[in-house]
């Protein structure tokens, strides 16, 4: 089989994917991984062939549009952000993905891009779709994310609510972005967004643990559940040298924001350092926000890009954003977390870290002068660690990319599709 991988964004939107691609080359199937060029090493560095996509960003550049996304205040404004940043290059994606689609057996893309599958029909390539987040799997239980449920109604009553909201969402969305996307998909014949939530492809493949994550049965059949897509870098000897070194043994406090970007990075770290108790020891990891502690600081370890794995194993919480990649590092490491949610579905995110009782929450807005606090709680809570150690080994025992390629196999053995006509 003859597969097409391709996802947008940061390191949660690409690593997932290279996990995916590792299995199925594993279980002998040929991949392409066609992205933009930032994560070309890592692609190729885990024996898949590369495709290139623009934009030639760099990290810096990404960091900044974090931070523009950081600036809405709404997910749909966040996501019509993503597309008009998408707009210069939109054609040349469109035209790229369309000539490789040529000689395809099956495309395997993400939300980002919905239009891809119309691109995969003319070739009668089947398309089958990453979502990162259960929050895009539409039940009658509750209402799509942020709207929260009403209590107070009679069940019937709420599910028609539900699937009202999730109606209005998906015509919304697509309602936006066919606007926004309106010139360039008829130059290039493509048609309109439809369903974008209630029926995005044939298939989602969502990766998270259903067994953690799972909260409903009544969903469509085109949606299911393969366990998390995780793939890491290679440890770095030198680092955990350096990192056993400064632990002494003992674990500590890991603070990383990943990929996200604000305008008060520089002023909320130091305020962090302002209000960390001296002596106290944490690990830093810079990201793409660039935190960096003075030299003055020795009981802060300043880290760089490094597997989460290997980070997270000298933690004794995690302090993190709530992106879908780094939530799924901190539950397979067994530790507690607290989640300072930011954007997208980070608030969704954290709420799940809560309902799992595998950690809290600090609000975003003054996170520098909460933050000490607590994390003291965390690490003095014995049941938050248990309930963490235990989801941990639940998902130990979950093979998300070896579920999603026998998936992904019967979907193409079953899937006739006929060229757009």
């Amino acid at each position: 089989m003859r597969v097409l991988l391709s996802s947008h964004g940061s390191t949660g939107d690409i690593y997932p994917v290279i996990a995916l691609g590792e299995a199925l080359s594993r279980a002998g199937h040929t991949v392409r991984f066609a992205t933009c060029p930032l994560f070309r090493d890592e692609i190729e560095g885990a024996g898949l062939d590369y495709l290139y996509l623009p934009p030639d960003w760099g990290q810096e550049e990404l960091a900044e549009k974090m931070r523009l996304l950081n600036r809405s205040r709404h997910p749909l404004a966040q996501l019509r952000a993503i597309y008009e940043g998408g707009l210069p290059f939109a054609s040349e994606l469109i035209e790229r993905m369309d000539a490789a689609l040529v000689e395809c057996d099956l495309l395997v893309t993400t939300y980002i891009s919905p239009y891809y599958k119309y691109l995969a029909q003319r070739h009668s390539v089947p398309t089958a779709l990453l979502a990162f987040c259960h929050c895009l799997v539409p039940h009658p239980e509750a209402p799509p994310f942020p709207m929260r449920k009403i209590p107070f109604l009679p069940r019937p009553i709420n599910e028609i609510w539900n699937r009202f909201w999730w109606k209005t969402a998906s015509t919304a969305i697509d309602f936006s972005l066919n606007r926004l996307m309106k010139e360039t998909l008829q130059r290039h014949s493509v048609p309109r967004f439809k369903n974008f939530l209630l029926g995005p492809a044939d298939l989602v493949l969502v990766t998270v643990s259903p067994t953690l994550m799972k909260t409903s049965e009544r969903i469509s059949s085109q949606f299911r559940y393969t366990g998390y897509l995780r793939w890491q870098s290679q440890e770095d000897v030198a680092l955990e040298n350096r990192l056993t070194a400064f632990c002494e043994g003992a674990e500590v406090p890991v603070l990383t924001f990943g990929s996200v970007t604000t305008d008060s990075d520089a002023q909320n770290m130091r305020r962090f350092i302002e209000n960390w108790p001296t002596g106290k020891k944490i690990i830093l990891q810079s990201g793409w926000a660039n935190f960096t502690s003075p030299p003055e600081s020795p009981h802060i370890l300043n880290v760089g890009k490094v597997s989460h794995d290997q980070l997270f194993r000298h933690a004794s919480c995690i302090v993190h954003h709530g992106g879908a990649g780094t939530t799924a590092s901190a539950l397979h490491s067994g530790k507690p977390a607290i989640v300072v949610p930011h954007i997208a579905d980070q608030p969704f995110w954290a709420g799940e870290v809560k309902r799992l009782r595998t950690g809290s929450t600090v609000k975003k807005k003054n996170w520098p002068v909460t933050l000490p606090s607590a994390i003291q709680k965390v690490e003095k809570d014995a049941s938050m660690r248990q309930m963490a150690e235990i989801a941990a080994r639940i998902l130990k025992r979950e093979d998300g990319p070896g579920t999603a390629t026998s998936i992904l196999e019967e979907f193409v053995q079953n899937t006739n599709v006929s060229p757009e006509t």
